[in-house]
């Protein structure tokens, strides 16, 4: 069924909530509520923050739920859930909006390994039946989709097959994982069909995710995709609070570096890991492609009942009646 209307978008949502909370409600998961609004945000150097000024003072408007989430899971709140809205600024087009909205759950006494199975279950869950789910290793899928041992290559190697696969494209100041960044993304995942898991990432793009214990050239991190379309993000969770100030600051070099904003680190959040975050795996779920998947539409437009204007400004499709 293809949601057309703004009323059957806002039904289709509904739905897609209430299968979302049955399923955690089943699992004795505990559904929570953070704030939107922070004092501090995600450095990560590909997430720009949407900032807003609260009583003279510079706030940020979440980019996920994850750090205050993951505040509640070192407080002792056991697994939990949430559904909410997002923010990310210079994010636009068919599958990007700068506001829309999340599943994000984090699993305690899980790994990555565990969540992808979980996620798999949710997944059958809401379709109504098992679709089938490919997995690879992120190693896999550039061995067979290029040749190339994206792990081990050396960069020479990495910038030549992004050369060769994206016509017209010249990559010699491109820093290697944006070279791979753009190989997944415009050769790797377009042969992908279907639900496909890509687990164990390089190193180098483990953000908050804990380095593999047999092999710390991986991270311990796994993207869901159908088709090309990037559905979620998880990994087992890094619980080392001087490790994750460490890369908190190494990407702030890198902001300054690139001429971007630098942003205070959460100390809040760096203080519950010190204080004990417990072992535990988290996946963030974009709901909007998630509905484009099941509702077998093409485009964040025809999913969402309020999009954005050329001005940036949310508007409703039409003017008068919500009719179907």
């Amino acid at each position: 069924m293809t949601a057309r209307g703004p009323v059957q978008k806002l039904r289709a949502r509904a739905r897609l909530a209430q299968a979302i909370r049955a399923f955690f409600d089943r699992l004795g998961y505990l559904e929570v509520d953070t704030p939107l609004l922070q004092a501090t945000t995600n450095t990560d150097v590909h997430i720009q923050s949407v900032q807003a000024q609260v009583n003279g003072r510079v706030c940020y408007l979440q980019t996920s739920p994850e750090f205050a989430m993951k505040r509640l899971l070192a407080a002792g709140s056991g697994s939990i859930y949430q559904l909410c809205h997002a923010f990310r600024d210079e994010e636009r087009g068919r599958v990007h909006r700068s506001e829309f909205s999340l599943l994000e759950w984090y699993s305690v006494g899980m790994d990555y390994r565990d969540l992808m199975l979980q996620l798999q279950q949710l997944i059958r869950e809401l379709v109504g039946y098992d679709p089938g789910f490919r997995l690879l290793s992120y190693t896999q899928a550039f061995q067979q989709a290029l040749g190339v041992d994206p792990v081990h290559a050396d960069d020479d190697v990495i910038r030549y097959a992004l050369e060769q696969h994206i016509p017209g494209l010249v990559a010699p100041d491109l820093e290697r994982d944006a070279c791979l960044d753009l190989l997944m993304s415009q050769v790797v995942a377009p042969g992908f069909g279907g639900f496909t898991l890509v687990f164990d990432y390089p190193a180098s793009q483990a953000s908050l995710a804990r380095l593999n214990g047999a092999n710390p050239l991986v991270a311990e991190r796994f993207e869901l995709f159908h088709g090309d379309l990037e559905l979620a993000n998880g990994f087992s969770e890094l619980t080392d609070g001087r490790e994750q100030r460490r890369r908190f600051m190494a990407d702030n070099a890198q902001r300054k570096q690139r001429g971007l904003a630098e942003y205070p680190l959460d100390e809040a959040f760096l203080s519950a890991l010190d204080a004990g975050l417990p072992e535990c795996a988290g996946v963030a779920v974009g709901l909007e492609r998630l509905m484009m998947v099941l509702l077998d539409t093409d485009s964040l437009d025809e999913v969402m009942p309020f999009v954005e204007s050329q001005d940036d400004v949310a508007a409703m499709p039409k003017q008068g009646r919500m009719d179907d």
